[in-house]
């Protein structure tokens, strides 16, 4: 994070309105419109934040789809092949990134077909979904929540980042979860990912946010 940028605070509240309001703005003029919720497993919320957009884009009009990174990790024999606390893999190869493509942001493109399959890997049974594909009807939005997804190549009209000064992330993250700090420090350093976000949102007090100015 450059030393010289600004933010705004802001309440979690008015968080969800602004970007709400600028989702609908740019859903008002395309088929579909894919959002990414960036931020650190377990030290911040991304799952929140984007389940809180849902009803306010609802009430703007659009179809919302709600998918969640976690549903499309590796199964657990990739994963984890050189062991459960690998920072590198983690960073790697946990994400199945040409299945989330395949399977949700691509399908959303301008002349895409619009049905997606909103889950693929249940990481906890360690086995495939086996769910229906859905249809994401025009002015639809898909709102994804996850870690480590920008620099990743994943095609999206906003993408938003939480960002945690380094002190913070340490500090919010459990402690039998901190053998995954290099994982967010190569992310930090190769990926920049506050530098590439549309949006992007100091949580070191998840209570108390604040909003980088442009």
């Amino acid at each position: 994070m450059p030393t010289s940028a600004r933010f705004r605070p802001i309440t979690v509240e008015h968080l969800v309105t602004e970007l709400a309001d600028r989702i609908a703005g740019i859903a008002a003029h395309r088929v579909r419109t894919r959002v990414l919720i960036d931020g650190a497993d377990l030290a911040t919320d991304a799952a929140a934040l984007a389940d809180a957009l849902v009803d306010p884009l609802r009430v703007r009009g659009h179809d919302v789809l709600r998918v969640s990174a976690d549903d499309f990790l590796r199964p657990a024999s990739l994963r984890f092949e050189r062991g459960r606390r690998d920072p590198d893999v983690r960073y790697e190869d946990w994400l199945d990134v040409a299945g989330l493509r395949r399977e949700v942001l691509d399908p959303l493109e301008e002349s895409g077909t619009g049905h997606v399959l909103p889950a693929l890997w249940d990481a906890a049974r360690d086995r495939a979904f086996r769910l229906p594909r859905t249809s994401v009807p025009d002015g639809g939005v898909a709102v994804l929540d996850g870690e480590l997804l920008l620099g990743q190549g994943l095609p999206a009209e906003l993408t938003v980042h939480l960002w945690l000064s380094p002190g913070a992330l340490r500090r919010r993250l459990p402690e039998d979860a901190r053998w995954a700090l290099p994982a967010y420090t190569r992310y930090d350093t190769e990926v920049r990912p506050s530098e590439q976000a549309d949006v992007v949102v100091r949580v070191d007090d998840p209570r108390r946010p604040a909003v980088r100015e442009s």
